[in-house]
Order: C-alpha cells, then structure tokens, then sequence
C-alpha cells in the first residue's frame, strides 16, 4: 500500500485505518512518510503501524536510481484528485489499484487517459464520482465506501455531559467553500436571533490557506478573513457575520482518536457541504456516535443518509465558480439557505425526535467498518 498518513486530514485517516484493516487480512507494507505524527495522535495504532511501515524516502531514492519502483505483489495506492495521478509514480506492480476522491465534475482528456497507464482497476469513494470516472470513459472502476471506527465512534456518545441547558449545533470540516460553512454560519445566525439557548461549536481548522480563500465566493456571507491568530480570525468572522461571541466555541486541532467525546456534547450535526467525493468522513462519525445530522442531500453524501437517518437538505440550486477570465471551472450542488434554516428550526422544537432520529443514524453505521472498506 502506497498512502499518505497523518491525523488532521482525510487521506491521512483513511490511509491509517485501510492499512490496519487489510494487514488483519493478508500481509502488508505500508508505504508513507514518517509515522511521527501517528505517534501523537494514538499510541495503539502507531506499534501497529511500525510493524508494516516502509518509509517512503527510501524508495524514493531507490526509483531515482533506478527508475520505476518495481513491487513484488499488488499495489494500492492513493491518488492525486481530478488529476488522476499516483501518489508515488514510479511503483509498478502486477496489479495496481488506484483509490480516488475528487471533487468536480470536469475531467481533463489527458489525465483520463494517463490514468489508463497508471492502474488496472480504480476504487471510488462514492459512487458519484464512479458516475462521474464512467461518465470519462474509465469503465474499470466501483465504489469502495469509507469505514468508522466502532470502538471510538459509537452510540456509548450519544448523551451529551455538558451544555445541558443549551442547544449545541456542531459543525466541522476544514473551513472553505466547499464544506459549507458560510451555510452556517448564516443559517445559524437566524437561530441564534430566535432563541437565547443555542450555541454552535465548529471545528474548521485549515492548515491550507488557499482553500480557505474560496470563501471569499461565498454568496452567503461576507467573507474578509481577519489576519492574526486562528482563534481571534475565526472570531472575528463570526462577528462580522452577526454571530454573538457567547455563541460559539471554537474548537483547536482536535486529534481524530478523541473527537466523539466533541460530537457527545452536541444536539445536531449540520452539514450542508456543496461537494463530496467521499462520503465525508467526520459525518460518518458523528453519525456513528448515535448523532443526528442535517444533510446536505448530493455527491457523496448520498451513500450514507436517507430520509430515516437524518435530515435531509433536498432543494438544491448550482453554485458555478470562476476563474479570473470568467470562465466556469466548477459547478457544485448549493443547499437552499431556507430549508437549512427550517431544518434547525425543526431540530430546535422537536428534542425527542431528534434523540430517536440519532438512534437511527446510530444503526445505520453499524456495517460501515473499515474491514469491510478492506
């Protein structure tokens, strides 16, 4: 296995736990830079890790001298978004699969077609973007549907320990357009002028700042992102947005291993996400901590929710964005800010339902392991 690690982004999860699942399957080597940063985040997965672990620097050094990388067994290796690309080019290997998540409707030719070299087989993380690879002529490809972690993420979350006089709508996911939590921020403005008890915790931290820029097309909000530390920015954004400072907290780099004890403390998920080419990861969890959750009804996320596990967002309009030359470069599903609006709403007055719609989400992720993604 070729695939990055690393515990604040998705490839980084999903790498992880693939290769501890398949290593219960059949021997593996996994190929990834340094495990340091597992060594913070989970102690228990780090000795596992270590046992099957070939750094990649020295590979690395091996194709340079001698060119392509050539594996003794099959290969499953990560790829590059809509590119299409390996992560690691130069391994060859008698079967070689390729496991994708992209966000985009727009395939170039030429990747397509490099594609064809690359892998024998490619496995989607949701079945829209199997639509969308067929759709390109890339006819040898299924879906593989990510997995959670039942021992840290499970309904033993479901009652909440703190803010028991409040109404906590959690949000997460790296903040930017994509991820929807412009949606939010002003769904949750209406609430919040609604109803004194209600409080939004948001877990958006990015590392990235040019993902976070695409805020700045937000149709929603008026997006000028403060400078300054992470805390006082995303504060400041909220603020200039109507958001009342009592009403938020905003959580740091929660390492992965210890965020169902964040989902527990709160009521309801929000999650109007324009794109997914997975089947959004942090959703999965919190679901599978008997959580209920509004959802945005496309992409990726249709895998997962349906109208009895969660709160569906259906009325959905088209958010195109542009290059500089005013050219469309992307096209995404965009939640209508009304029906967001009322599926707080809805969440706010109706508790019992909502507890009993959590128990069903709760179930619904039972069979979605990581040993069954292996």
């Amino acid at each position: 296995m070729i695939m990055p690690l690393g515990p604040s982004h998705g490839w980084g999860v999903c790498g992880r736990y693939l290769a501890l699942a398949m290593d219960r399957l059949t021997p593996v080597r996994l190929i990834t830079e340094d495990l340091e940063c597992e060594a913070q985040n989970d102690s228990s997965h780090y000795r596992a890790l270590s046992n099957i672990h070939v750094p990649r620097e020295g590979l690395c050094h091996r194709a340079a001298g001698q060119g392509e990388l050539h594996l003794d067994g099959p290969l499953l290796q990560c790829i590059e978004g809509p590119t299409l690309r390996p992560w690691f080019t130069r391994a060859e290997a008698w079967r070689r699969v390729g496991y994708t998540f992209f966000e985009t409707t727009r395939l170039r030719r030429e990747d397509v077609t490099a594609a064809r070299s690359y892998f024998d087989w490619i496995a989607a993380g949701s079945t829209w973007c199997e639509r969308i690879l067929k759709d390109h002529g890339l006819n040898s490809v299924n879906t593989v549907i990510q997995g959670v972690d039942l021992e840290k993420f499970n309904p033993g979350y479901a009652v909440k320990e703190r803010y028991a006089e409040r109404f906590v709508v959690f949000s997460g996911g790296k903040l930017e357009l994509r991820k929807g939590q412009d949606i939010v921020i002003r769904a949750f403005k209406v609430l919040q002028d609604r109803h004194e008890d209600v409080l939004l915790v948001n877990a958006w931290y990015n590392p990235w700042d040019d993902s976070i820029m695409t805020m700045k097309m937000s149709p929603c909000i008026d997006f000028q992102m403060p400078e300054g530390e992470y805390f006082q920015a995303i504060s400041r954004l909220l603020l200039a947005n109507g958001i009342e400072p009592g009403k938020v907290v905003t959580l740091p780099p929660v390492p992965h291993a210890n965020m169902a004890e964040i989902y527990r403390d709160s009521d309801c998920g929000l999650f109007p996400n324009r794109c997914e080419g997975g089947t959004n990861l942090v959703l999965m969890e919190y679901m599978a901590c008997g959580k209920p959750a509004i959802v945005s009804f496309c992409t990726g996320h249709m895998d997962v929710v349906d109208g009895e596990n969660s709160i569906l967002l259906r009325a959905m309009g088209r958010l195109r964005i542009q290059n500089q030359r005013g050219e469309t470069v992307q096209e995404w599903d965009n939640p209508n800010i009304d029906e967001v609006i009322a599926g707080l709403e809805w969440a706010y007055q109706n508790r019992d339902s909502l507890k009993a719609l959590g128990r069903r989400a709760g179930e619904s992720m039972q069979e979605l392991t990581w040993g069954k993604a292996a």
